[in-house]
């Protein structure tokens, strides 16, 4: 723990060691990771999904991982699953990382309405009930939010991309903003990652498609896609005291595809 007024050194501001952190959307891709970088750095670290298998196979072999099956877009799931990260942190939480997200069922000139809410009740509504319920219980340092955006929240991927998901994740961002403003005298920091194109579960059939690949490269500064890997130092830099003078930003990891 560093005394007020001290600078930390460059080792502690990277150490989760003794914090609790909730990781949504734990059973694969982005989360996954996430949950194995936050307990890395020393971090309990409850992983939440719908699928117990999955979640078990993430935790297998890591005693600091500790599975919770929830759909977030239940509210007694949400719930209960901070209420299980409070359970394993002495009654508070410090870093949550709102990763669990859905995408649409079609081009928005074939999405239902009821799609469309459907998304919102897990990419939006989720994340800031699960917000507002850990921030009523901050750590002793305070509370980290992180929530994981996307590109496709600050430009259009058109023909790519749905209208349902594209809104959730820029109103995920806008909440962001304005969960940092309202909380920052609480101690709760509030930032956004918003990652550019990632091969993960959710876009197998894009990254499967040769064609997509290769757009991809033709619109990114880097000439490629991501690597999983490249994540991992924005995620700990906002989750950690790092960022501690950090709040209500989007950090972009996209290989330039948004600075075109």
């Amino acid at each position: 723990m560093t005394a007020e007024g001290r600078a930390p050194a460059p080792a502690e501001l990277f150490d989760l060691t003794g914090r609790t952190a909730v990781v949504t959307g734990a059973s694969s891709g982005l989360g996954a990771r996430f949950a194995r970088v936050l307990s890395a750095a020393g971090a309990t670290v409850v992983v939440a999904a719908r699928r117990a298998g999955r979640l078990a196979e993430v935790a297998d072999g890591d005693d600091r991982l500790h599975p919770v099956v929830a759909d977030v877009a239940d509210g007694a799931d949400r719930e209960n699953l901070i209420e299980a990260a409070r359970a394993l942190g002495s009654g508070t939480v410090d870093v949550l990382v709102n990763n669990a997200g859905v995408e649409g069922s079609g081009p928005p000139a074939e999405e239902t309405a009821a799609g469309f809410a459907g998304v919102l009740d897990t990419n939006l509504v989720a994340p800031f009930h699960l917000s507002q319920l850990a921030a009523r219980h901050p750590g002793p340092d305070g509370l980290s939010i992180v929530n994981i955006g996307s590109v496709l929240g600050l430009v259009s991927a058109a023909p790519l991309g749905g209208a349902s998901y594209a809104a959730s994740k820029a109103g995920l961002l806008g909440l962001t903003r304005e969960l940092a403003g309202h909380w920052g005298g609480d101690r709760v920091r509030v930032n956004a990652l918003a990652p550019g194109w990632f091969a993960t579960e959710m876009n197998t059939d894009l990254f499967a498609d040769e064609r997509s690949v290769r757009w991809i490269g033709r619109n990114t500064m880097l000439r490629r896609p991501g690597r999983l890997h490249e994540l991992d130092t924005a995620l700990l830099f906002l989750a950690t005291p790092a960022s501690s003078y950090l709040t209500g930003q989007v950090l972009t990891v996209d290989g330039g595809w948004t600075a075109r």
